[in-house]
């Protein structure tokens, strides 16, 4: 729907046609007579895929998202295939689900809901802590991180401290130019966060980064939130730490293993994955459908970028920028976060 309406809208000489099963090994051959493929986060872009995808005379791979660990970016340069992303959409969609995240398990929001729907009016477990001066710890200063950041600094007067590479001057800069935000080392971020929000991109740095590690250092009933990649965290050891109670609760808009699950409608077969649906019994535990970029606005934007980016490839004129961001996706020369 949104696509269609993206083309007419940008005026786009493209024809589409879509599939509803993701991308991989056994479903690549639907490639076959077209000019250019459209993925998402769960799709299965292996080196084997885009060899296919090459046979079929592909020229692009449009990724409807900023992540891009799905795709075996050497292989496609190596077949002469453009990987093109959408590297802003709505950044504040998914900062004010990381932080939406937070309230609802700070104040037991689906439990009140749940009781009170019962006509059960009882204050039994549902208390709350204040977020003003709670420290924050954020994991990734892009856009996201940026966001979430002024969201918990200037809106609830949180103490906000961050960890990243590269550092930002919209969060380092004195206000009201930044945030006035210090960078930290990530083991001091880990040891002294109330919350910890990751905003990182997955990376074999990043990779298990919350881990039996990292967590040993935080500080006991301590909050995980995670709207970024799954695979950002250890799923076991964040089990574990959540049964010792270090780990007070967690919010999660991903998994590691979510591409049988993610967009997809289960409730009449169940989950297979016993480490998924063990996570899902605690009740200190939200996790919502990888929805944390799913607003109009977004979609809107997504669909626009996407198209352009397809267009400028085919038309040999190469993918726009999104504003001042790249959109054509290389092989990483420098993989840390």
């Amino acid at each position: 729907e949104y696509l269609v309406a993206a083309k007419h809208e940008l005026q786009l000489d493209l024809e589409l046609a879509f599939f509803e099963v993701l991308l991989d090994e056994s479903t690549v051959r639907l490639a076959e007579g077209f000019d250019a493929v459209c993925v998402f986060v769960n799709d299965k872009v292996t080196a084997q895929v885009i060899g296919e995808l090459a046979k079929s005379r592909v020229k692009a791979i449009a990724l409807r998202c900023a992540g891009f660990n799905n795709v075996d970016l050497e292989a496609a340069e190596r077949r002469g295939i453009s990987v093109v992303r959408v590297p802003a959409y709505s950044p504040h969609a998914v900062a004010e689900h990381a932080v939406g995240l937070m309230l609802a398990l700070n104040r037991h929001i689906p439990q009140a809901w749940s009781k009170t729907r019962s006509a059960n009016f009882s204050l039994a477990g549902q208390m709350g802590f204040d977020m003003v001066g709670k420290r924050v710890g954020i994991v990734g200063t892009g856009h996201i991180g940026t966001i979430a950041a002024e969201i918990l600094r200037r809106g609830f007067k949180c103490d906000v401290v961050a960890y990243d590479v590269a550092r930002n001057p919209k969060i380092a800069d004195p206000e009201p130019q930044g945030l006035g935000i210090p960078y930290v080392s990530l083991d001091e971020l880990f040891a002294t966060s109330d919350i910890v929000s990751l905003h990182a991109p997955l990376l074999p740095s990043t990779h298990h980064m919350i881990n039996e590690g990292t967590i040993a250092k935080m500080k006991p009933g301590m909050m995980i939130i995670n709207t970024s990649r799954g695979a950002l965290i250890h799923t076991q050891a964040l089990i574990d730490g959540l049964k010792s109670k270090k780990v007070g609760s967690a919010g999660l808009d991903v998994y590691c293993k979510e591409g049988p699950f993610m967009f997809q409608d289960k409730s009449e077969v169940g989950i297979d994955d016993d480490t998924f649906a063990r996570l899902m019994t605690f009740p200190n535990v939200i996790i919502t459908a990888h929805q944390a970029f799913f607003t109009r606005e977004a979609i809107e934007e997504i669909s626009r970028t996407t198209l352009r980016n397809v267009d400028g490839v085919l038309r040999g004129l190469g993918p726009p920028k999104q504003g001042s961001l790249d959109t054509i996706v290389r092989p990483l020369q420098n993989s840390k976060l």
